[in-house]
Formats: C-alpha cells, sequence, structure tokens
C-alpha cells in the first residue's frame, strides 16, 4: 500500500487509477485486510503471461572528484545537444583525450562504474565521507548488450554461472585490457546527474517519479504495462529458495526490460541488496492489476 500510495502522489494524470488513487489514503495503515479488500474492489488481475524476473539494486561506491589512482573512470552528466552520439569505447576515449564536451561529475573504479551504468542510479561516496545521489539521466543510442552473454558465447562461463557477482569476479581477476574490452563489448553508455532533492533515506526515484520501495517497486516495459498499476509476481526468491509470491507496483523502466511479462524487482541498496539482486535471474508468472 505505501509502495502504491507514493505512485499515486507522482502520477500528473491518474486516469484510470483516479478513484483507486483517490481512495488508497483512506485504507488504515498495517491493516492487511483492509488492503487485500481495496485491491480488490477496485482491481481485477490479468495474466502477462510468463516471462523473466530479475533483480536490480541502487550501488554504493566510492568516487573522486578527481582522477585518481582507482578511480580511472569517468561518471557523466548528458553531453550537449547535438553531439555526436558515441559508443562507450569512444566516449571514454574522448574523456580520456580531453576531448568530452560534456561535465564529469565524478571519477570511480571502473568496475563500479560499468555496473553503476547497468542499475541506472547510485550513492557516491566521497573521500571526505560526504555523500551524494546519483540519478539516470539518458544514455546513448547504442544498444544494450550483456557482458554475460558474451562470456557464454566465448565459452568462458557456462549460463547457469552468470550472476552480477561471477561477472564482477571475472572482470576483477582479468588482465586490465581483457577487462576494458569485454566491458567495451557493450556499446551503451548512461548518463547521470546529481540527485541532491532526493533524501539520503530512503530509495532513489524510478522513471515514475515515486521513490522505489525495496521488494515491492519494478522495472518494466511500459510499452506493455502503464506505470503505477500493481502486478502479483510469483517466482523463486533468489538467495533463501522457495517461492516468492507478492503483489509489487511498476514504478521504473529500464534498457533490457522488455515485453508483457517481463519484472526487474527493486531489492534496495547495499551489499545485500547487491547479492540478491545479483542472483535474481528466474522464470516467473506474472499478472498486471487493471482497474475495474
Amino acid at each position: 500500500m505505501p509502495a502504491f500510495v507514493a505512485g499515486c502522489a507522482a502520477l500528473a494524470d491518474p486516469g484510470t487509477l483516479a478513484p483507486a488513487c483517490a481512495a488508497a489514503p483512506l485504507v488504515p495503515p498495517g491493516n492487511d485486510a483492509a488492503a487485500r479488500a481495496f485491491f480488490l474492489r477496485y482491481f481485477e488481475p490479468v495474466l502477462a503471461g510468463e516471462g523473466l524476473v530479475t533483480g536490480y539494486y541502487e550501488p554504493v561506491l566510492r568516487v573522486s572528484p578527481v582522477r585518481a589512482p582507482g578511480f580511472t573512470a569517468p561518471l557523466l552528466a548528458p553531453p550537449p545537444l547535438g553531439q555526436p552520439d558515441l559508443p562507450r569505447a569512444s566516449t571514454e576515449a574522448a574523456v580520456t583525450a580531453g576531448a568530452w564536451p560534456g561535465q564529469v561529475l565524478a571519477w570511480a573504479d571502473p568496475v563500479d562504474a560499468f555496473f553503476l551504468q547497468i542499475q541506472g542510479s547510485g550513492r557516491a561516496v566521497f573521500p571526505d565521507g560526504s555523500e551524494r545521489r546519483l540519478g539516470y539521466a539518458g544514455k546513448n543510442a547504442h544498444p544494450y548488450v550483456p557482458i554475460g552473454r558474451v562470456l557464454i558465447e566465448r565459452g568462458a562461463m557456462a549460463r547457469e554461472q552468470v550472476s552480477m557477482d561471477s561477472l564482477r569476479a571475472w572482470l576483477h581477476a582479468a588482465p586490465p585490457g581483457e577487462a576494458r574490452a569485454l566491458m567495451d563489448a557493450n556499446p551503451s553508455w548512461v548518463f547521470f546527474r546529481w540527485r541532491d532533492d532526493l533524501p539520503t533515506v530512503g530509495g532513489p526515484a524510478g522513471t515514475l517519479g515515486a521513490p522505489l520501495t525495496p521488494g515491492r517497486s519494478v522495472a518494466v516495459d511500459r510499452g506493455h504495462v502503464p506505470l503505477g498499476l500493481p502486478l502479483w509476481i510469483e517466482t523463486r526468491h533468489p538467495t533463501e529458495g522457495g517461492r516468492l509470491e507478492r503483489l509489487v507496483v511498476a514504478q521504473d523502466t529500464g534498457g533490457a526490460i522488455r515485453g508483457p511479462a517481463r519484472a526487474d524487482l527493486f531489492w534496495g541498496w547495499g551489499e545485500a541488496a547487491g547479492s540478491a539482486a545479483g542472483r535474481m535471474r528466474e522464470t516467473g508468472r506474472i499478472w498486471v492489476l487493471r482497474p475495474r
């Protein structure tokens, strides 16, 4: 209920969700029976199908305001309009050569920066201990290529071995040139902006504009699922095993989230959330709750 109410507050035009959004704040907090009655009254479940359920999180990474040993990957604001749309390798080369026309927000470890771009938002911790939030601000026009798929095609990793943890380990263990070449196999580059408007407590803002709620917010393909709608997912828990069945809310999007039965579950921030998100790649069934 809190995630749904937060989503309603972020909707400029609730449309068909207007009756439910008006009634949701009246449901007594913590009253499970009342919440269940609310969803039964205002929504009907429609099976979207069986598809892939993955996870994502908000990384916490160390950064430097200037390029320094260990901090050699730039975190970039979007370039000025009309600039060439460069792939990953060319973008980083332009920055290194001093030819990048846009702003460098900070510098990070190359592997940390790579996974920050996959997640789309994060918390940057500076050497003095201060912290600022980074939010998604767009991407180049080049497609996202999963590096796990590249390693599978090369025979370097079995499909069942691929996870965020195993990919990080491979990149850290490989010679720097090989690690760079693998990351450059994904030509997509994500740009960021500082989100000093967001409190340090709570989740980052999703595409909808509402703060993401750990375990309750999902990224969807909004070409098939309108943002703000509740969904019911049935899948497998990535770390505990057993079934994971829960009501979630469509509040975000992602470059790799495509299709009507596709969901990316937000796990929160920090190491535990990263471990769960990195291991989650499960088949699941998804229902969309359509307004009655």
